[in-house]
């Protein structure tokens, strides 16, 4: 029996096709949570899926000009058109947010049904037709080609550079942006920042868990980092670890069961936000109380000492009266 899963496993890790998934699964799930984190912070967790139906345009876009230029495959520019398209579309919903001419939950409509519509209409003119788009729409892990893998690559590295390198002052953006205008920091430029890196994490995913899925990567993950930890930083962490963790074990699972590799990754990551929800309430329940200083960067002004109680009559004749006409004080 041991040997059996040995040689299963064997067999999975030398499979090219699976390498190749593996490594993207791998850096989709680091690279998309630390995104998320800021998405969260910032209360914009539904930016990925409107810049995610953006991309959907773009990948019709790059199967429109992948066409007139005679390539093969015809989609052979899917994943560039979508990156610029997602960039763009990214850019201009934070820019309009910015101005404060259109509402937040207005401007993500306008993402949503505007990309979606785009998407097919571009499609169709290409020559082919909406189910063109569904592995796009929910992933095609075995599509993944080697100048694809090269492609996650990089994108994974400025994913990371940015969300990791910044994260000091793209944490005070997204927790506080007045303070960080007041504090000098270029908001403007980090809030563009924030948005092009979500858009790249969008494109990114797009081959593991799909577009319509890829917040769900994004997000969830940050969820269940949220109940067990308290500082953004260690969020952060948890939230890369769990996402890459779901990844991997759905892609896994995928290779033996024929099931769709990004549904499996997101039913897998909100079923451990479930457990994990069940269970937190037992742990800070358990977990002691410290009492903590909450600035331990300024010294005390004044150290109290322990109060004692005061005999009766130590203060002379009358002292243990009630007074009048001032602030009374108890120990």
């Amino acid at each position: 029996m041991t040997g059996s899963i040995t040689s299963e496993l064997a067999g999975m890790l030398t499979d090219p096709l699976m390498q190749r998934a593996l490594v993207a699964a791998l850096l989709v799930g680091v690279s998309a949570p630390v995104v998320g984190t800021y998405l969260v912070q910032r209360k914009l967790s539904l930016l990925g899926d409107g810049i995610g139906h953006v991309a959907l345009t773009g990948v019709a876009l790059g199967w429109l000009v992948g066409s007139a230029m005679g390539l093969v495959p015809n989609d052979a520019l899917a994943i560039p058109g979508a990156v610029v398209a997602a960039v763009i579309g990214a850019v201009a919903i934070e820019l309009v947010r910015e101005r404060g001419r259109t509402s937040g939950d207005l401007a993500l409509a306008l993402l949503f049904y505007g990309g979606i519509a785009g998407g097919v209409l571009l499609i169709g003119v290409a020559g082919g037709s909406a189910g063109s788009l569904m592995q796009y729409l929910f992933g095609s892990i075995s599509s993944v080609t080697s100048s694809d893998l090269v492609l996650t690559v990089v994108l994974s590295a400025v994913i990371l550079l940015v969300g990791l390198g910044l994260r000091a002052a793209l944490f005070s953006v997204s927790h506080d942006e007045e303070f960080a205008r007041a504090s000098g920091l270029p908001v403007r430029t980090l809030n563009i920042a924030v948005a092009v890196v979500a858009a790249l994490t969008v494109t990114v995913s797009m081959r593991v868990v799909g577009l319509l899925l890829v917040s769900a990567l994004m997000i969830v993950p940050v969820a269940v980092a949220q109940l067990v930890t308290r500082s953004f930083r260690r969020t952060m962490l948890v939230a890369s670890v769990v996402g890459v963790v779901v990844c991997v074990v759905g892609l896994s699972i995928t290779y033996w069961k024929l099931l769709s590799p990004g549904a499996t990754i997101v039913v897998l990551a909100i079923g451990t936000y479930l457990v994990v929800a069940l269970l937190s309430p037992l742990w800070v329940r358990r977990r002691p109380r410290v009492a903590r200083d909450p600035h331990p960067d300024i010294p005390d002004d004044v150290d109290l000492p322990e109060a004692r109680p005061v005999p009766a009559g130590a203060l002379g004749p009358g002292a243990d009266r009630p007074t009048t006409g001032g602030d009374t004080c108890s120990a």
